[in-house]
């Protein structure tokens, strides 16, 4: 396979799951369900977790901004 088109494919299967809900969700979290579930199958089963760890240098669930803190489950008004 030549290496621009596994760039591609990885650019493209790193956007799913860029814009996968429960990645999303574990991304902002950082713990719950959501959370639990992408640390359980980011490097095993999910083609897409994969990809994202090799575009972006970084699992799945961990947070865009490094210096983001765990979202409260009690927020402030």
């Amino acid at each position: 396979m030549p290496v621009s088109l596994k760039t591609r494919i990885d650019v493209m299967l790193a956007k799913v799951c860029l814009h996968c809900p429960v990645c999303k969700q574990a991304r902002r979290q950082q713990c719950g369900t959501a959370f639990w579930f992408v640390t359980k199958i980011e490097r095993g089963a999910c083609p897409f977790c994969r990809a994202y760890e090799r575009i972006h240098g970084r699992k799945a669930h961990e947070p865009v901004d490094p210096s983001a803190k765990p979202a409260s489950k009690n927020p402030t008004l």
